[in-house]
């Protein structure tokens, strides 16, 4: 998401600093913007005091490992990201009085109580189990966003649903990189319970664009950003089979603890002040997805033969 972002930006006349600490983030996803002269990186970590010269007019907080198998293996960094990094960013922010948004994430809701989730709903997150650095770290940072923004800081909160696309790393361990991934090397599609759980999927050039506008907006307080098409995960099983021709098998594997049965986010709040809704489906948004994997995955097996 952040080199889709930074993409847009650079592309647009803007200069882009990117901080990264490449925990999860690839060089080979920004490698085409290193010789611009208008964009830079720097490798750091944002739970270390961050440092720029010059003046700042916007920061995004797209930090934090997103997918559970990423952020448990180090789940006190985790939540020291979602903490620690916020307050960092957040005082850089009143420092370069820069408006500044946080990538929050639709796991402040956990396992929801109702079909339909909007801004208003409260959430049925488990604060004692192995998803908590996450969605309580999302959580505690939606709070120093506000507790800032009551001391004058410019604030914009996404609480972000399901994101896919290019530049997915095939080990990024969510369900559609895991399933295209598993479908084009001809692997087992692992599916957890039964697969009836329900997710909404939204294609990163959607979200890129929703992003955008509630930076650009008066929008004050959570804004949901996501597809509200929902579908169960053996849906999506079968959807991936059909599109990559695979003849992989389904093996069932135990739920997750914790594990959401049901995504769907409610878009009206977007839709009415950012002027937003998706438009790419999730048979389009796969086409491409899967058009990129397949890509990358024979440029590993060039390079592995090569070596």
């Amino acid at each position: 998401m952040g080199s889709h972002l930074a993409e847009r930006f650079v592309r647009a006349g803007h200069e882009v600093i990117c901080l990264d600490n490449l925990q999860t983030g690839r060089l080979s996803n920004i490698a085409h913007l290193m010789h611009e002269p208008r964009f830079s990186l720097l490798r750091q970590d944002i739970v270390q005091p961050v440092n720029v010269d010059g003046r700042l007019d916007e920061i995004w907080n797209l930090a934090c490992a997103a997918s559970p198998p990423q952020y448990q293996r180090d789940p006190v960094h985790t939540f020291r990201t979602c903490i620690q990094g916020s307050i960092n960013l957040l005082e850089l922010a009143r420092e370069k009085n820069a408006r500044i948004l946080q990538a929050s994430t639709s796991e402040v809701y956990g396992d929801p109580e109702v079909a339909l989730q909007s801004e208003s709903y409260r959430g049925a997150v488990n604060t004692w189990g192995p998803r908590a650095c996450y969605d309580e770290g999302k959580r505690a940072a939606e709070t120093l966003f506000f507790e800032y923004e009551r001391l004058g800081v410019e604030v914009r909160i996404a609480r972000i649903f399901n994101t896919y696309g290019p530049r997915m790393s095939p080990e990024d361990g969510r369900v559609v990189s895991n399933f295209v991934r598993q479908a084009l090397e001809e692997e087992p599609i692992t599916i957890y319970g039964e697969g009836r759980q329900t997710r909404s999927f939204c294609y990163v050039d959607d979200l890129v664009e929703g992003l955008v506008r509630l930076m650009a907006s008066d929008a004050r307080g959570p804004v949901n950003l996501g597809n509200p098409g929902e579908f169960t995960v053996r849906e999506l099983a079968d959807i991936v089979l059909a599109m990559t021709g695979a003849s992989s098998r389904l093996v069932q594997e135990p739920m997750p603890q914790d594990d959401p049965r049901q995504r769907r986010p409610d878009i009206t709040r977007a839709r009415t002040e950012l002027g937003w809704a998706p438009t790419v489906d999730l048979h389009e948004g796969l086409r491409r997805t899967i058009a990129h994997f397949r890509d990358e995955l024979a440029e590993g097996r060039r390079i592995a033969q090569a070596g």
